[in-house]
């Protein structure tokens, strides 16, 4: 399990990465810069349960992972291995009650908050987790009109105030715009770069 101290503020960053690549690590890079996170956690999932084919094994996963983002602030981990957590919910839920006192923000690109409403216990996520947003290109219009948006327009900083993400209590999200990175894993698979 990686080491963090109550009032730290620890950003993470869930999925397949099947594979990871140069776009994870530009969100990993901005996030920390806008948000002021202390680290980054990347949480590989074993398996993702909204996608009907699964990934290449975790080993290979991780290993591609680490050689993608050898940064001394992120730790590449198989976490949700380790909890036995299969949602995102749960995995916070967990982490929350190993870790007191530490400011965890859920990072996660504009094409998932356009679709956040169909997580497991997305309403949750919002009102008990930060949740800090990148923009992602041809997704941001989406991501702004999306029902967890909408729902939680209250909650949300504005970029000027982005810094302030992960020291202020959830509900409380923000999306940054940033210089986008085109990188896709879809992508990479159809182009034959990576085997599952």
């Amino acid at each position: 399990m990686p080491e963090a101290r109550a009032g730290q503020v620890i950003g993470l960053l869930g999925g397949s990465f099947d594979p990871a690549h140069e776009g994870h690590r530009h969100l990993t890079l901005e996030a920390m810069k806008r948000f002021r996170l202390d680290r980054v956690w990347w949480l590989v999932s074993p398996g993702n349960p909204l996608k009907k084919v699964q990934p290449a094994p975790i080993e290979r996963r991780l290993a591609e992972a680490r050689r993608v983002m050898d940064h001394p602030r992120v730790t590449v981990t198989d976490l949700e291995t380790h909890l036995n957590t299969r949602y995102t919910s749960q995995t916070l839920r967990r982490l929350i009650g190993l870790y007191p006192g530490v400011h965890f923000v859920w990072l996660m690109g504009a094409d998932n908050l356009a679709t956040f409403h169909h997580w497991d216990e997305w309403n949750w996520i919002m009102t008990n987790v930060r949740v800090g947003v990148i923009a992602r290109p041809g997704n941001l219009m989406a991501a702004r009109v999306s029902p967890a948006a909408a729902r939680y327009r209250f909650a949300r900083l504005s970029q000027s105030q982005a810094e302030l993400l992960g020291v202020l209590d959830p509900p409380v999200w923000c999306l940054a715009n940033v210089p986008m990175s085109n990188a896709s894993s879809t992508a990479i698979r159809q182009s034959g770069a990576w085997q599952r």
